[in-house]
């Protein structure tokens, strides 16, 4: 076998080349508060979480808006566990700010008219540009339908279920992260969700404590935190909010996202954004006219 390697003088002079020509490297805008996470080509972010956590939702948030806010951009959704049909209710929840319960139910009338045509409105702006894998849910088709539909973004959903079914499970999770490599160097963006392991509590008992999630309670995990660029835990906080626990940041600083969630809308939205309903004014009024002096 003939020895594959380049010079550091090579590598210097391509680097600083590039370097020099002050080009960002693409990154795909995630919406509102979601500065800090990076997603783009060549990258593989990933997204662990309990059960309920949210992490489809998000996921999903995500997809859309990059998809809204990049117009050239293109989607492919791999979702083993829910149909498009399941996935764009939750969507239309999120953007039309109608209960997703009253979405699935179909109870709607002429009062949600407004709000269904504005989220209608924007899923086909992004209708031609976002495409859903069908069964088999394995990684030829995965690659197949994202040459097939030019997508650039891929969200797998999760990666221990495109894991094929072996005896030694671990094994043909670390073998999937080399193929999700391959995705990246191929110029995809990799989004994947990945289940969490259960961990002890103080009295011995196994459950999904968020104090206990790290980059080891991805099950099976191995070389999936050490294949990926970075990597987020999705967790309820004391709030009653969600924390998106920032893990690994293979290019910076790892930072953490404070998150509300309404469940209801399956909406996510940083809770460092400002909203006037958060303002309370009403002791500007309490009290009659000498309150208002």
């Amino acid at each position: 076998m003939s020895a594959k390697y380049s010079t550091a003088s090579d590598a210097i002079a391509s680097w600083r080349e590039d370097v020099l020509t002050g080009t960002k490297p693409p990154r795909w805008p995630l919406g509102d508060g979601f500065d800090d996470v990076e997603l783009g080509p060549g990258l593989v972010l990933l997204l662990g979480g309990a059960p309920g956590a949210g992490k489809t939702a998000l996921a999903m948030q995500w997809t859309l808006d990059a998809l809204r806010i990049d117009l050239e951009l293109r989607a492919l959704v791999a979702n083993v566990e829910s149909s498009p049909r399941v996935l764009l209710d939750r969507q239309l929840a999120r953007l039309s700010g109608i209960p997703l319960a009253d979405i699935r139910d179909r109870r709607l009338d002429e009062q949600h008219g407004d709000r269904l045509a504005v989220a209608f409105d924007i899923l086909d702006t992004v209708s031609d540009r976002l495409a859903f894998l069908e069964a088999p849910f394995n990684l030829e088709n995965v690659a197949a339908a994202a040459d097939a539909t030019d997508s650039k973004l891929i969200l797998l959903d999760y990666a221990q279920r495109f894991a094929a079914d072996s005896d030694n499970k671990r094994h043909e999770v670390n073998r999937l992260m080399d193929y999700l490599r391959k995705f990246a160097d191929a110029g995809c963006g990799m989004l994947v969700l990945a289940a969490v392991g259960r961990t002890k509590n103080r009295q011995g008992q196994s459950s999904y404590d968020p104090a206990g999630l790290n980059l080891a309670s991805f099950r099976e995990s191995s070389e999936l935190e050490f294949g990926c660029d970075s990597a987020y835990m999705l967790a309820p906080d004391k709030d009653g909010g969600r924390t998106l626990a920032c893990l690994k940041n293979r290019h910076g600083e790892p930072a953490d996202v404070s998150l509300r969630f309404d469940g209801s809308l399956q909406r996510f939205e940083s809770a460092n954004i400002w909203r006037p309903e958060d303002f309370d004014v009403s002791h500007l009024w309490q009290g009659g006219d000498d309150a208002a002096e």
